[in-house]
């Protein structure tokens, strides 16, 4: 099978569908690997880490939709990228579809079937994919709840670990 990895362009998006580790694994497996370029600059890898890994590099998302069998991408296709699926392609990422009919009504006209990573259970009932999400956005929480208590932003300009004399928050 030939995967694809567009790089992702939803506003403040960096992460990647598939890092060079992923890429080696599928290759190993049998696969072949397209990636956009640049698809893996917002977390730290270049277009060598991919060709390295086993991919080739492709110029443009069209290219690599156009290409591949299943594309692997982390958020929900843009309306652009939906036009791009077609039928028989597979689709891999974060949907997000019921605030969404848009995206709905793209990816039916697309004819491409489409599996939400967080609709993805385990044997047991567990949400796999999105578990690894959910630990970071706990650990972010905290990091975000003291910027916001800086005063910049509108905050009480409160420190959240407080300092010898001053007090730590209490949130």
């Amino acid at each position: 099978m030939l995967i694809g990895v567009p790089k992702e362009i939803k506003n403040h998006e960096y992460r990647v569908g598939l890092v060079p580790s992923s890429v080696r694994e599928l290759i190993h497996h049998g696969h072949k690997v397209v990636v956009e370029t640049k698809a893996g600059g917002g977390i730290g890898f270049s277009d060598a880490d991919y060709k390295e890994a086993g991919a080739t590099i492709a110029p443009n998302a069209k290219s690599v939709f156009d290409k591949a069998d299943m594309i692997v991408k982390v958020k929900e296709p843009q309306p652009n990228e939906c036009k791009m699926l077609r039928k028989g392609q597979l689709l891999f990422t974060y949907l997000h579809l019921a605030p969404d009919p848009e995206q709905t009504k793209g990816l039916l006209k697309s004819g491409c079937t489409a599996v939400a990573y967080e609709t993805v259970t385990s044997p047991r009932g567990g949400l796999p994919l999105l578990a690894p999400m959910s630990e970071v956005a706990g650990r972010m929480s905290v990091q975000v709840g003291a910027h916001y208590l800086e005063k910049e932003p509108g905050g009480a300009g409160i420190l959240l670990g407080g300092v010898p004399g001053v007090r730590a928050a209490h949130v």
